[in-house]
């Protein structure tokens, strides 16, 4: 990746919806996220945190400002090269894991180098299992893995293509609290050890006191930032 941020976004508005239901949901963000940085964003519901989020990993298009991600500028792209692009750069875990039920782990691992043309897609989605401690369930489907296997599974899907950037929204949102750390303690462990940049949304003050930034979102606007030891808990019930 080339000097400077990994994301930086200018000015960024986001109008969703049509007519009278037409929604402004990011107004005037602007944020410069450096690379290998753990990044929380919390805020109340409805804040427009996970819209931003979605605005960084290139899966909504901002209607005006510019968005640029691991050095490319996002919006000449068309959507077929947009899509190139997340394979290539941008890992993202989701709360409700999005597997392929009628894949096994290593299938679901293996889909994203696949799409790309790696003949070695079975070999890296192995090995990326057997890193997040599932060496024993790659011929298991979703429906016989545990919750916190499934997500152990999502992350490893984000991570197999190596990309610069990790997103995550609400990861542990569907877990139990003990298997949530686990989850929580992987994805930094990964992040820390592939200096990968991590940007995560979370309404857990314990998970965004871990990152390294807290950047609180409120209407659509950035209402203040902090480090990791900011006292999230009432950014998140304010």
């Amino acid at each position: 990746m080339a000097d400077g941020p990994a994301i930086a976004l200018k000015d960024v508005h986001l109008t969703l919806g049509d007519g009278a239901g037409r929604v402004h949901i990011l107004k005037g963000i602007t944020l410069d996220i450096a690379a290998g940085q753990s990044v929380g964003l919390v805020g109340p519901s409805g804040s427009g945190k996970s819209t931003l989020l979605m605005v960084m990993a290139g899966l909504e298009r901002s209607d005006s400002g510019s968005v640029e991600v691991a050095g490319e500028n996002l919006g000449p792209l068309s959507e077929d090269a947009l899509a190139r692009f997340r394979g290539q750069n941008v890992g993202i875990i989701f709360q409700s894991f999005h597997l392929i039920p009628n894949m096994t782990a290593l299938e679901n691992v293996a889909v994203p180098l696949e799409l790309a043309g790696r003949k070695d897609a079975f070999d890296k989605a192995r090995a990326e299992l057997e890193a997040v401690g599932l060496g024993h369930r790659l011929h298991h489907y979703p429906a016989q893995m545990s919750g916190g296997e499934q997500q152990r599974v999502a992350v490893a899907r984000a991570l197999v293509v190596e990309p610069a950037i990790l997103i995550a929204d609400e990861p542990t949102g569907n877990l139990d609290e003990a298997t949530g750390a686990q989850i929580v303690d992987l994805m930094f462990s990964v992040q820390r050890d592939r200096k990968t940049t991590l940007v995560l949304v979370t309404h857990d003050p314990a998970l965004a006191e871990k990152c390294d930034r807290v950047i609180r979102v409120r209407s659509g606007e950035i209402e203040e930032e902090g480090s990791g030891d900011l006292q999230v808990k009432e950014s998140l019930s304010a």
